[in-house]
């Protein structure tokens, strides 16, 4: 088989960090080559050195039988190489044919021709299968799995040889996967060959031919997909046996903490549920479903018109996050970069975000207690930084995930909503945010965990709302789980 690509012992090298470290990977026509590891192990590093967003420290780069130093945005598209993010970078107010042509319009005596680009967008939804797609639309009104199609038409219109698929169904469900799979599959039977990275291990066993396993930026192995398994790779990743069964069943559940009635806005229609002390309550649905914005609701970031918020059986109108914070309830948002987090602050200043006022006296924070406090918690969630100074922005995200967490318990929540709580991170440090939950509610707190991700829901929770255009379209209780059932539920008509 023809060998596109080769990276020849890469290195790469920040301040006091070795990001890379003599790192091989090769990649032939038509093939599909996953690469894995945790939060940290180099792969965004890897990516970054071979579309030219990162100069090697050393190393050598083959593309096509040539041999490169390095690599530079224009030259790697130049010579077919284009990546497609988790954070699609897509231009949301303009239309999808004019997100495809962003950049590079075909014209003639300076006019864009738009009949081409339409012509030609449209021919590439062909040549992928793809028929539910407006190319006249603008990308803000499509789905996220639509959105994803945009940018991989982006790719086709460059002429990409080499796709670059970096987390791409971190936010899609299960029915969006499948329509990504056959995409991908029709691009690999046409000769294109693809670099996939995902923390979902199941999918690289569905599509991958071959998997390279990183860890702390070095390359631990090497394999051929039906010659390994999914434990091996595992332990390959993170050096150890990771649990699958995360369920506690040793908590007890208690009095009910929370309880909505009738919550309705634009977006969720008579949403009614409750949640005890010590429950874990999960919340499933397509995308658009209205999970998110049943939690944002909740949490009094978008205004409701009507419905009632109970915690320990006493009624509170929530107008705005700050009387929700007041009220025991936190929501740890599905971007938590951009909503949960203060990227450019430090550890100790994101942890008390949410307390300040209980540290503070007459306006004046003090730095006793603000250290006292972040030291607890760091210690209590094995928070891994280099200090309490350290920028939030240079953590895991698995890591970040925790700050976001120990923000609430430093405000004493008691209601902890978790939207989509582990999107990105890797399945070591899943573990140890599913050991978190269930400690939270161990404790007595109430959770309500919000995740597209059937195989989780089903794994820590005791039992699963599931929602269908705003409203909740059923319950399933802990002992009738399965994804077949969660399915129904989330496209009955």
């Amino acid at each position: 088989m023809e060998e596109f690509l080769r990276l020849e012992n890469i290195c790469k090298e920040f301040p006091g960090v070795k990001a890379l470290d003599n790192v091989s990977f090769d990649l032939k026509k038509g093939e599909i080559h996953a690469l894995v590891g945790e939060n940290g192990a180099g792969k965004s590093t890897l990516i970054k050195v071979l579309t030219g967003a990162h100069a090697p420290t050393r190393g050598k780069i083959h593309v096509w039988g040539n041999e490169y130093d390095r690599m530079d945005p224009i030259l790697s598209q130049k010579l077919g190489i284009v990546a497609v993010y988790q954070e699609l970078v897509l231009a949301n107010d303009i239309s999808v044919v004019d997100n495809v042509f962003l950049g590079i319009e075909p014209s003639k005596f300076g006019f864009i021709k738009r009949s081409e680009k339409k012509k030609k967008t449209i021919e590439l939804l062909e040549s992928i299968g793809y028929n539910g797609l407006d190319v006249n639309a603008t990308v803000r009104s499509l789905s996220t799995a639509q959105q994803g199609v945009v940018a991989i038409l982006r790719a086709l219109v460059r002429n990409a040889k080499i796709i670059i698929f970096d987390e791409p169904t971190a936010s899609l469900s299960s029915k969006e996967v499948e329509v990504l799979f056959d995409i991908i599959s029709k691009l690999k039977k046409q000769g294109t060959s693809l670099i996939y990275i995902s923390h979902r291990l199941e999918e690289i066993f569905k599509i991958a031919d071959r998997v390279t396993v990183l860890k702390d930026g070095k390359t631990v192995g090497e394999k051929k997909i039906e010659e390994t398994n999914m434990n091996e790779l595992i332990k390959m990743m993170v050096g150890r046996n990771v649990r699958t069964d995360v369920y506690d069943a040793d908590r007890r559940l208690g009095k009910e903490i929370f309880r909505c009635e009738g919550i309705t806005n634009y977006k969720v229609k008579n949403v009614s549920f409750s949640i005890k002390a010590g429950e874990i309550v999960g919340l499933y649905g397509l995308v658009g479903s209205g999970r998110t914005e049943t939690a944002r609701a909740i949490f009094g970031a978008d205004p409701l018109f009507s419905g009632k918020i109970y915690i320990e059986g006493k009624e509170y109108k929530i107008k705005s996050p700050i009387v929700a914070t007041r009220r025991s309830l936190s929501l740890i948002p599905e971007d938590r970069r951009l909503q949960g987090l203060g990227l450019q602050l430090n550890v100790k200043h994101n942890v008390n975000l949410a307390s300040y006022k209980k540290i503070s006296n007459f306006g004046f924070v003090s730095p006793k207690k603000e250290r006292f406090v972040t030291v607890d918690l760091v210690k209590a969630l094995s928070i891994k930084t280099p200090s309490i100074n350290q920028k939030v922005s240079t953590l895991s995200g698995g890591n970040q995930q925790k700050v976001v967490v120990a923000k609430w318990l430093a405000a004493n929540s008691k209601v902890f909503i978790m939207d989509e709580p582990t999107v990105g991170i890797d399945v070591g440090a899943k573990n140890e945010i599913y050991d978190l939950i269930n400690k939270l509610a161990k404790e007595g707190g109430a959770v309500l965990f919000i995740s597209s991700y059937m195989p989780e829901l089903i794994a820590i929770c005791d039992r699963i709302l599931v929602m269908k255009g705003g409203e909740i379209a059923g319950e399933v209780k802990r002992q009738d789980f399965n994804e077949e059932k969660l399915l129904e539920l989330a496209i009955k008509q």
